[in-house]
């Protein structure tokens, strides 16, 4: 069988670091494109195809051999986890999330790529959001226009509306993947939020029961969400180049409602390495901003056959298992040298 061609845009990402390795061990052709230099070396490390291309410039896309491409994959997108608060500007947003997107989706279109695969996060939904209701593709958006991720999902979803008018004016089959918090090891040990540098609530749990120290559970532990991990999103990308007949929206989530005691809990089972018993100090006066979030994965399931094969605890048990291979180390100097060079 003739190998696929893939460009994987966004390719030294979180997301697309797996892809990629996932996508080579089934006898895909891939070409990585990034604009971040530490990624770059990353991949001419080992010996994958790379070219270092900005999606803002459309003479970038010239850099490209001009081959038959299967599918493109869009995972290129301007983040607020990834923003500080000096370096914020919605026009940032525009230009990445939106403009970008119309670069590649006019690529495709000029050198006819019959399909593109395009991720974004679940945002635009936040106004659905209720506990334990589950989202379907059919329940359209719930756009939010204040706090820090309105700039952001509003330009995701002008980019999503760009792929629904290719899918709809030109020979390309879009299939556009929603996304909840994708966990996985790499970038979760420090984010952005609201422009100020922090350490995520999952990494701290994990480093705390690592060093069998006191787990502090912040306000209501009954509260949860839908989560996902990154190895069973990468499952949904191979389901979907290799499904011809497919396109449209679908939600990749795992369907389930995990609880914040939930999280602790299986935290501690997997990560507690210490011979005293786990102690967990409840504080339901102290706030916790985690949000509440569930969806219904159905319609992936039907229409690709895919399904999440990890649960919660059988994610950090592989989690633990990548900790320790480092295999994705690189990974953690990224997002050192983002964090260090703000």
């Amino acid at each position: 069988m003739k190998k696929k061609n893939i460009i994987v845009f966004g390719a030294a990402g979180f997301i697309g670091t797996y892809l990629i390795d996932e996508l080579l061990k089934q006898n895909f052709n891939v070409i990585a494109s990034d604009i971040s230099e530490i990624g770059e070396l990353y991949y001419k490390k080992n010996k994958i195809p790379f070219l270092p291309i900005d999606i803002t410039n459309v003479n970038d896309f010239e850099k490209i051999e001009k081959i038959k491409y299967d599918a493109v994959i869009h995972l290129a997108a301007l983040q607020p986890a990834n923003v500080s608060k000096k370096s914020y500007d919605p026009k940032n947003y525009i230009n990445v999330n939106v403009l970008g997107t119309l670069n590649i989706l006019e690529f495709c279109k000029k050198n006819e790529v019959g399909k593109i695969i395009y991720a974004s996060s679940h945002r635009n939904t936040q106004t659905l959001w209720a506990k334990n209701r589950a989202i379907s593709e059919k329940d359209g958006r719930g756009q939010k226009y204040d706090g820090e991720y309105a700039m952001f999902s509003i330009s995701e979803s002008a980019a999503q509306d760009c792929v629904q008018y290719y899918m709809a004016n030109s020979n390309i089959k879009g299939i556009l993947f929603r996304l909840p918090p994708v966990y996985g090891y790499g970038p979760h040990t420090e984010i952005f939020k609201e422009g100020k540098p922090m350490m995520t609530g999952f990494q701290t749990f994990i480093e705390k029961a690592i060093a069998g120290k006191p787990i502090e559970m912040w306000g209501d532990s009954s509260v949860g969400r839908d989560i996902i991990y990154v190895k069973d999103v990468v499952s949904a990308f191979i389901k979907a180049l290799n499904n011809d007949k497919v396109q449209g929206l679908f939600n990749i989530t795992s369907g389930k409602y995990l609880t914040l005691k939930e999280q602790v809990d299986t935290t501690i089972k997997v990560f507690w390495e210490n011979k005293s018993k786990p102690q967990i100090i409840e504080m339901p006066e102290k706030p916790h901003n985690m949000d509440s979030f569930l969806y219904d994965n159905s319609k992936a399931k039907h229409e690709l056959d895919w399904s999440p094969q990890y649960n919660f605890e059988e994610m950090l048990i592989d989690y633990k298992k990548e900790m320790k291979n480092k295999n994705f180390e690189y990974l953690i100097e990224k997002r050192k040298l983002m964090f260090g060079n703000d």
